[in-house]
């Protein structure tokens, strides 16, 4: 009797498993969920979006584009690791941080309502929270949760890493 239930357990999770994977039994990811690095789609005559836009090329006057464009290409040159996904983020973010530094510098310097230079360190209620939180707190939060979705991102979809790292010349 507990042997037909373990059988009927077994084929019960079998098929809720066949259920998710919607490629069938190939196994393998898609890429095309993949997010193109700037670069490459330059070079393949995609157009790009328009600065700003998400997917955007960083400019070097918006410091939250350069960060974003470091997270993904660290997230995605180090999901390769047999790492858990979220040390594999952190070690991305880790390597991101000059670019952290720039945007909370940024902030820093950009002056606050009326004029007044801000510090960085208010505190006010997070829009998706609601916990006290300050500009600089969230600009980290930000980059961990970016460089966590990059690297699960390139997992899912065996996305390729770049051919170029932020501060690197780019590699023949």
């Amino acid at each position: 009797m507990n042997r037909a239930k373990l059988i009927a357990a077994t084929a019960v999770a079998a098929l809720g498993l066949t259920a998710c994977n919607e490629r069938g039994a190939s196994g393998g990811g898609t890429s095309r969920i993949c997010t193109p690095f700037a670069e490459a789609a330059n070079a393949q005559g995609v157009s790009t979006p328009a600065p700003g836009a998400p997917g955007a090329a960083p400019i070097a006057t918006d410091p939250a584009s350069a960060l974003d464009d470091c997270l993904h290409r660290w997230g995605y040159a180090l999901a390769a690791s047999a790492d858990p996904a979220d040390q594999a983020a952190q070690a991305s973010v880790a390597a991101c941080v000059p670019y952290i530094a720039r945007w909370n510098q940024q902030g820093l310097t950009a002056g606050g309502p009326g004029g007044a230079a801000p510090s960085g360190t208010e505190t006010a209620p997070s829009l998706l929270t609601g916990q006290p939180t300050n500009p600089m707190a969230e600009h980290y939060n930000y980059a961990h949760g970016r460089a966590l979705f990059y690297v699960v991102q390139a997992r899912a979809g065996k996305c390729a890493a770049p051919r170029t790292m932020p501060g690197a010349a780019a590699r023949p």
